[in-house]
């Protein structure tokens, strides 16, 4: 994210992994600044304060917004799942995005990681949905919609400020691209002072420019000059071929906006140039969910911080991280520390919940946040004694 604004020379890449798995993340974050791009940043808006900030935790301070249905106001920001590219949708699509159904019961298991809503863009289901879950559609495909609770509609800049239209009593949509060129133009001001004054709209936006972040971050600032609190739902798309492109690339474009405190909701998309080619939901859930998780906005899963192998490393780090994960990994929320040495470990975890360190051959040091609580622990029973430790401070739950 950094050098999305420009900063920055020269990159480096720390893994948990063999050294040379990082030499191909450090490509693939290079390829957006490759010297055949043009650079089409927005202007720059770094002179403007950021208007009531509203802290959620210690760490994390977020634009205010009211909040509509279960977005925006004191909600953690919700994950939209683009399902408008498949050819078909049944229940078992469903699955990769966390829902899971249980015909014996004729009920469905939700998962921590399961999505908030679907988009479904033309498609109107001839099943049943879990209760929680609700459906995303154009403007036109609503207007045909039997269940206007569980179908909501996405109503795009020219609709929602033309001629009055039927919208849904509870929650709407607005599309808005941020300044893309070629887009159709429209009232910007006519819009935001409209939906500022609609208690029932989500804005979500999106851009197609080179540079998205500035894009949507100048939105960010008409939003506020306009004292518009409607949430917003940040539009990342990627038509990268490879997976690992487009994991760097929702991480920079949400994961920036996110960290300054902008957006109430993420929705991927993957654009194949091959139109017969479905999108990996269950990759793209993964990524949004990880991405919120990294941004410190949204906890789905437990927390792992951890070093790169270096010279200093007192223990097998991959190893021991495997072991830890396996029997830590249920545990939502928390955030365990695994560093090779004492000489950086217990400043690079500084955040962790608890710690394990290495402090001399075969030997581990334990940490409650800062606090030292086991020293010298022999490594053959360092991961026990670290459940314990979990145990001992009302840290663990069984696993189901």
């Amino acid at each position: 994210t950094l050098l999305e604004e420009g900063i920055g020379d020269t990159i480096r890449v720390s893994l948990t992994e063999e050294p040379e798995f990082e030499i191909p993340v450090c490509k693939n974050i290079l390829k957006r600044y490759s010297a055949n791009e043009a650079d089409t940043k927005s202007p720059a808006y770094k002179d403007l304060q950021w208007d009531q900030p509203v802290k959620l935790s210690h760490d994390f301070v977020v634009r205010r917004t009211f909040e509509v249905s279960n977005i925006g106001g004191p909600h953690v920001p919700v994950i939209i799942a683009d399902l408008s590219k498949l050819d078909f949708i049944s229940r078992e699509t469903l699955v990769d995005i966390g829902y899971s159904y249980q015909p014996e019961t004729d009920k469905w298991k939700i998962g921590d990681m399961a999505a908030d809503y679907i988009f479904t863009g033309d498609k109107i289901l001839d099943f049943a949905l879990p209760g929680t879950l609700k459906v995303i559609v154009y403007y036109e495909t609503w207007l045909k919609a039997t269940d206007k609770e569980k179908y909501v509609p996405i109503i795009d800049g020219e609709q929602y400020i033309g001629a009055p239209i039927e919208k849904s009593t509870g929650l709407n949509f607005l599309m808005i691209d941020c300044f893309s060129e070629g887009y159709p133009a429209f009232d910007l001001e006519k819009m935001l002072d409209t939906c500022k004054a609609d208690a029932t709209v989500v804005i979500c936006l999106s851009s197609t420019n080179r540079n998205a972040v500035e894009s949507i971050r100048k939105m960010f600032f008409e939003l506020s000059s306009k004292q518009v609190e409607n949430p917003v739902i940040l539009i990342c798309d990627s038509n990268h071929p490879s997976t690992d492109e487009s994991l760097i690339h929702y991480a920079i474009e949400a994961g920036a906006l996110l960290v300054d405190g902008f957006g109430n909701g993420i929705c991927l998309g993957h654009h194949f140039g091959d139109k017969n080619v479905a999108p990996n939901l269950l990759f793209l859930n993964t990524v949004a969910f990880g991405v919120l998780q990294a941004t410190r906005s949204r906890i789905s899963k437990t927390e792992y911080i951890s070093c790169p192998s270096c010279g200093r490393t007192l223990f097998d780090l991959q190893e021991t991280t495997a072991k830890i994960r396996a029997v830590t990994n249920h545990l939502k929320g928390l955030k365990i520390a695994i560093m090779g040495c004492i000489v950086n470990g217990p400043g690079e975890m500084a955040d962790a919940d608890f710690g394990y360190v290495g402090s001399g051959p075969g030997k581990v040091t334990l940490y409650k946040g800062k606090e030292v609580i086991k020293r010298s622990v022999p490594e053959n029973i360092a991961v026990a004694e670290l459940v314990t430790l979990l145990k001992e401070n009302d840290a663990w739950v069984e696993a189901e």
